[in-house]
């Protein structure tokens, strides 16, 4: 841990001038308390830091939250081990691939049975909120059950014991996304309105207490719930493609499904906050969480510490070093194809910045965090499914 000011504290050893900045900036908004917390995954972000816990009183930054709403992982033991695993991964993966609608822009063609009772919940949820989800997307039904693209994905993973887990990544897709941009634009339109001065745009706030702050609200709980139902929708999918391909009904062991960009109101340090993890995950004493490495490294399933100073908080995966596009300038498909050997990929340079070297090693992550969770187990992957 290192105190940087009064009001920004970090466990990254990993951190580079311009997120320290960016991050530093971030904190001296006048409704920040007691600090904010940087993830040992910090790197930067738009307006607010990817890998920042950003508590705040009366007011909210809906950039800070981000544009994937409720984004987060879902993880399922099964009750296999990996010599029960004897078909070509190769099939497994195209199975998933065909079951579940990957990269932007794709979506379901219909409602499919799974997703009927998780739809009408949404639409139930929606008419409580005073809100259509169509008028920000009208095919928002069709987006439940789907991945999209950049860094979500979809993996089969062995932890130490050789036992099998299903691993996913996704949130609110189009139609979070949407409901995100309009509450950011409306935020910084109230603080042009009211000659706010801002020492960056994307961090325009809404007033605790006004209609547009409850507005928000309602409508971010429920693109929250709509990404958890998202990642319910496909992990059923994907257990039913393993199922279909072993022959074999799954077995539910364990499920953890977390969100890492999300808002909730909390108490820390004696004062009722809104707490906004933009990249991390709450880490209550015992809570289960997951912790993802980048395409072709190790993943973690830890269980929250607790930490006070930390907000309670741990970082969401390995965080990004390398812009996407200085990525792809600086890597190569052969660099790839080296760090997923042994995995069973699609192998395009569609991939090329989503290559391991473009994030902070995970295991550096990893020991950087080891105030904040304790880590029960470590998966490797053996199939990875991602879209364009």
């Amino acid at each position: 841990m290192e105190t940087l000011s009064n009001r920004l504290i970090s466990w990254a050893s990993i951190l580079d001038e311009k997120t320290i900045e960016q991050a530093r900036t971030a904190s001296t908004m006048p409704f920040i308390y007691p600090h904010l917390a940087l993830m040992p995954d910090a790197h930067l972000g738009l307006g607010a830091t990817v890998g920042s816990v950003i508590p705040t009183l009366g007011a909210i930054i809906p950039a800070a939250v981000g544009v994937d709403i409720g984004c987060g992982m879902i993880a399922v033991k099964t009750q296999f081990t990996r010599p029960q695993l004897t078909g070509a991964l190769r099939e497994l993966r195209e199975q998933i691939e065909r079951a579940i609608p990957l990269s932007a822009g794709r979506y379901n063609r219909t409602v499919v049975a799974t997703a009927e009772p998780r739809v009408a919940e949404l639409e139930e949820l929606a008419e409580a909120a005073g809100f259509d989800p169509a008028s920000y997307a009208g095919n928002w039904r069709l987006q439940l059950g789907t991945l999209g693209s950049g860094n979500h994905f979809i993996e089969v993973s062995l932890d130490e014991h050789d036992d099998v887990w299903l691993f996913l990544h996704s949130g609110s897709r189009g139609v979070g996304n949407k409901i995100a941009q309009k509450h950011i634009r409306l935020a910084q339109q109230i603080a042009k309105k009211y000659w706010i001065d801002l020492p960056h745009g994307d961090l325009a706030y809404l007033v605790e207490g006004t209609p547009e702050f409850d507005r928000y609200i309602a409508e971010l709980r429920w693109a929250q719930h709509f990404a958890l139902l998202n990642r319910e929708e496909m992990m059923d999918r994907v257990m039913r493609q393993m199922s279909e391909w072993t022959g074999t009904p799954v077995i539910e062991e364990e499920r953890i499904n977390c969100h890492h960009n999300f808002t909730e109101s909390e108490v820390h340090f004696g004062k009722r906050v809104w707490l906004s993890r933009k990249g991390a995950i709450k880490a209550d004493s015992g809570r289960p969480g997951i912790i993802p490495g980048s395409m072709g490294t190790a993943s973690y399933i830890v269980e929250g510490l607790g930490n006070p100073v930390a907000l309670n908080s741990s970082p969401h995966g390995a965080g990004r070093e390398y812009s996407r596009s200085a990525a792809r300038k600086t890597f190569t498909h052969e660099q790839l194809r080296e760090a997923m050997v042994g995995i069973e990929f699609r192998d395009t340079d569609a991939f090329i910045d989503e290559i391991p070297q473009a994030y902070k090693p995970i295991d550096r992550v990893m020991l950087d965090a080891a105030e904040l969770v304790s880590v029960k187990h470590t998966l490797r992957q053996i199939v990875n499914v991602k879209g364009d």
